[in-house]
């Protein structure tokens, strides 16, 4: 790059720094294009064989941003990646050209237990730089950090020495070691997750399976668990047990029919090539709760939907229509439509006041609109057109104060005769 290019780039890293004084949301595009050029341009060098020039640039653009964040606004992300494009070429360059292993170390174990919560640390990506010494001293310096979290509301500290211990012991190799540090922190279904995917990754399938139904024991519920049971099932599948995968399927049914449970043994059973009684029987299940509790309702109508049932999903929701979610009722007289449009007049023209009504939405008007196009197609499916423009003149004149609503109408081109 030459003594002009070095020049070039210490002024691009200086343009890092960021008074904490400065409004938090200016200067942000230009702040995000100075880290994106020079994390190119590091990576120019590292191209020519001059990581070693690279690597005290890009600590020193690393520490300039970690610090900057603080004091600007980054909710876009934007800034977020930028600083992760840094840290990813900082790494890379590290790889090339390795600098002291201790200082890296040391450099790292900070960021992790002193920095604010940013950049990343992925201790892999770092490990060929380290080499066993740096890792020796990573490890060290986090077993002095795991001496001084006494505190038991200390839970930074205590998050980043787990953390850290948990990527040196994935970094070793030692899949015994690595699922035992793993096992110490057993609080969600996504720390028996892990476990499951390390042990699945070292080919060791029924050890993987055990600890997954562990874990779906301990934690039954919740996204974490979705994933957990997601992991369960593969592996069953691939071990040649496909009855027993829908069998987990049929239980999580069985405990919450919810429409995602259903989708998942929906899933199962199809790829399985399982008999088609599990789905009926599902839908006994879902049926008889929703009969009993009414937050199963929404669940019922989303599977008779899914499964093609329409002429049920729309008497089961109409019989219940209070009971029924805005979103599914609209959904409901969508497909109605369709097939019966004479049915829908009354509950569109509801859903069309409600929706009016609706001060906490800012789009009500537009939503509104939409609504009576999809109206207007069921009543011109009937050949009345004419009895919608009645209607549409009894709404004018009910909304007679909402101006704003009016104005959208004509612009929608609601007019007698259109």
């Amino acid at each position: 790059m030459g003594v002009q290019g070095d020049s070039e780039l210490t002024v691009l890293v200086d343009r890092l720094r960021r008074d904490r004084r400065r409004d938090p949301y200016s200067g942000r595009d230009s702040y995000s294009r100075t880290a994106r050029k020079v994390a190119d341009r590091c990576e120019e060098l590292i191209e020519v064989g001059e990581a070693s020039v690279a690597v005290p640039v890009l600590r020193k653009a690393v520490d300039r941003m970690t610090n900057a964040l603080m004091y600007m606004d980054s909710s876009s992300g934007v800034l977020g990646n930028d600083l992760a494009y840094l840290m990813e070429v900082y790494a890379r360059a590290c790889r090339a050209a390795p600098p002291r292993p201790a200082g890296l170390a040391a450099w790292l174990v900070k960021l992790v237990c002193d920095g604010p919560g940013w950049p990343d640390v992925v201790l892999r990506d770092w490990a060929p730089a380290l080499g066993p010494k740096g890792l020796a001293e990573v490890a060290r310096l986090v077993d002095e950090r795991a001496a001084a979290v006494t505190e038991p509301d200390d839970w930074h500290r205590a998050w980043a020495v787990r953390y850290l211990r948990e990527q040196i012991a994935e970094v070793s190799g030692d899949v015994d070691r690595h699922v035992q540090v793993l096992a110490e922190h057993l609080v969600s279904a996504d720390q028996y997750g892990r476990i499951v995917t390390v042990l699945g990754q070292a080919e060791r399938p029924a050890e993987a399976i055990g600890w997954a139904r562990r874990g779906l024991t301990a934690h039954p519920s919740g996204h974490q668990a979705v994933a957990l049971r997601d992991l369960l099932a593969r592996l069953l599948i691939e071990t040649g047990e496909p009855e027993a995968a829908v069998a987990e399927r049929r239980t999580a049914f069985d405990v919450q029919p919810t429409i995602d449970n259903f989708r998942s043994l929906l899933a199962t059973v199809a790829e399985t090539d399982q008999d088609a009684a599990h789905t009926e029987r599902a839908l006994t299940v879902v049926r008889e709760r929703a009969a009993g509790q009414a937050e199963y309702l929404p669940h019922l109508i989303d599977v008779l939907i899914l499964t093609g049932r329409d002429n049920e999903a729309w008497h089961t929701g109409h019989a219940r229509w209070d009971e029924v979610p805005a979103r599914q009722r609209v959904e409901l007289v969508e497909l109605r439509r369709r097939t019966h449009p004479a049915e829908v007049r009354e509950p569109y023209q509801a859903l069309i006041d409600a929706q009016l009504l609706d001060s906490h939405d800012k789009r009500r008007y537009d939503r509104a609109i939409t609504l009576l196009r999809n109206l207007r197609e069921a009543y011109a499916a009937t050949d009345e057109v004419t009895r919608f423009d009645a209607y549409l003149e009894t709404l004018r004149a009910e909304h007679r104060r909402r101006p704003t609503f009016l104005a959208k109408l004509d612009a929608a081109r609601f007019r007698p005769g259109r």
